[in-house]
């Protein structure tokens, strides 16, 4: 017998089932591990099959990740899916959304989707949000955002539809596999493993059923519940986007230039530094600028953080980057690197950028980032365009301006006939407090919270403007756009990575 003085003394003991000293085991399996394979898995027939399984309900939640970018065929299947089975008033959560997702149209006007989440919006599923098509108002998060959400349960995720490349029996998943054979990849699957972890139910789709176990994964097995294998996921090729286009334009090389020098006169390029280079191609470009001060200077870069181009792990492969941390894997170049280099890391969403935990956006040194508009307290957007149409995504954009001890924001000074200084940006984005240093093709600004900064670029012989003054420079350029008509109806609501609001995006008056 066992004391019950002794049991009551053992804190917490009433939390614990106590079913006697031993209570015996189940019945022993004998049957071996390629049949238990075989036939005690978790693949079932069907797509209708997994939803059946998950216990989907209407009104509830749904996730999907974007790391097939615009070759992404999942929101679409699952989605079209879901409407012939008849659901209807379903949250879609996805950590974004582009131009081929376009069939949502239709799903929104039918009424099986009723409200998105997501960090950005692309092509015509975000002209018509723009012009309303949604009652309930598109929420927008950074990624550093969104998973703080789900990790908080502010977002609550009932199923997550996770594709994956590659995938064993029991829900070991990936971005690749080691396998011989497969010609899908996406990479880095580190938006997914936060859906995965903190989702009631997941299913993965899958266009390749390995072998147990799919090692190494990015989702383990015990966050999987179902797997449905299915020939077309995606398309690799659309992995690849404009927003990770290789750069020729001399002015977008100029602003890139300038940037590398700005980074490098301000102290952050040293050797053991970090860094992250955000897409756009001036600030990808940037990348090819300071790996010649590197070479140089004969330093190395620590490590490398963000969604990761084939400049980086070429840079990687040539020695000058000791590690990659890759949430997102930009092109194929980088989802190749992520399977062959050991030092080619994959982390989630989480990790890199919430700011609910310690987070490797905080080890930064500098990131270097995009802009649509930059206006004259430093407040960023590159969620709406010139025209008020939504036609970005957040991204990371906040997150790491907030963790870099230097965050540079690269824009050309007009595009077109549309200055890119102006008074208030259509979109408050990233807040001026956490932005440090505008470069342009027609000259730098320099927060006035950096004053030390400021001071470093002069002493190198870089000429700081204010960002009136740039500003000026544009509308002498261009002149001063008629502002943009709004209706009072809002289709957006922006969140800082915090998960306060930071701004809204209300519909525009084409009348």
């Amino acid at each position: 017998m066992i004391d019950e003085k002794l049991l009551q003394s053992i804190p917490h003991i009433g939390e614990i089932a106590h079913r006697g000293a031993f209570s015996g085991v189940p019945e022993k399996n004998v049957e071996t591990f390629q049949n238990r394979s075989r036939e005690k898995n978790k693949i079932l027939p069907s797509l209708e099959d997994a939803i059946r399984a998950a216990g989907l309900q209407d009104g509830m939640t749904i996730s999907f990740h974007h790391h097939f970018r615009g070759g992404d065929h999942v929101v679409n299947k699952v989605v079209g899916t879901l409407a012939q089975m008849g659901f209807r008033n379903l949250t879609l959560a996805a950590s974004s959304l582009a131009a081929v997702h376009a069939p949502l149209i239709e799903h929104i006007k039918s009424g099986v989707i009723t409200h998105i989440e997501t960090s950005g919006l692309r092509g015509e599923l975000a002209e018509q949000i723009s012009r309303g098509l949604m009652d309930c108002p598109v929420v927008f998060r950074s990624h550093g955002g969104r998973a703080a959400a789900i990790r908080s349960g502010e977002l609550h995720i009932d199923v997550a539809f996770l594709g994956a490349p590659s995938c064993d029996p029991y829900g070991n998943a990936n971005g690749y596999s080691r396998e011989e054979g497969g010609t899908l990849a996406c990479g880095s699957m580190g938006y997914a493993r936060t859906d995965a972890k903190y989702a009631d139910k997941v299913v993965i789709l899958t266009n390749r059923l390995v072998q147990y176990p799919n090692a190494p994964w990015a989702i383990p097995e015990y966050d999987v519940d179902y797997i449905v294998a299915e020939e077309d996921i995606g398309d690799p090729k659309g992995i690849m986007s404009g927003a990770t286009r290789y750069t020729k334009n001399p002015k977008e090389l100029l602003i890139a230039q300038t940037a590398a020098s700005v980074i490098d006169a301000a102290g952050y390029l040293y050797n053991g530094f970090s860094m992250q280079m955000g897409s756009g191609g001036a600030s990808l470009a940037t990348a090819r600028f300071i790996r010649q001060m590197m070479l140089d200077k004969s330093i190395r870069c620590r490590f490398a953080l963000g969604g990761i181009t084939g400049q980086i792990t070429a840079m990687h492969e040539e020695g000058l980057i000791d590690r990659v941390l890759d949430v997102q894997s930009f092109d194929l170049d980088a989802a190749h690197s992520l399977k062959h280099n050991r030092f080619h890391h994959q982390i989630g969403a989480t990790y890199y950028a919430s700011f609910l935990s310690a987070a490797a956006v905080d080890q930064l040194d500098f990131v270097v980032l995009s802009a649509l508009e930059i206006d004259t307290n430093y407040n960023v957007n590159v969620l709406t365009g010139s025209d008020g149409v939504i036609r970005g995504a957040i991204g990371g954009h906040p997150d790491t301006a907030a963790g870099a001890s230097l965050s540079v924001v690269v824009a050309p000074l007009t595009r077109g006939r549309i200055p890119c200084v102006i008074d208030k940006v259509n979109t408050v984005v990233t807040p001026g407090e956490v932005v440090d240093v505008v470069v342009t093709d027609q000259g730098v600004a320099v927060n006035p919270r950096r004053p030390e900064v400021a001071e470093r670029l002069r002493k190198a012989g870089i000429r700081v403007y204010t960002i009136e003054q740039l500003k000026q420079k544009a509308e002498a350029l261009v002149g001063i756009p008629d502002p943009i008509r709004y209706r009072d109806r809002i289709v957006g609501v922006v969140m800082y990575r915090n998960n306060t609001v930071i701004d809204v995006v209300r519909q525009i008056d084409e009348s």
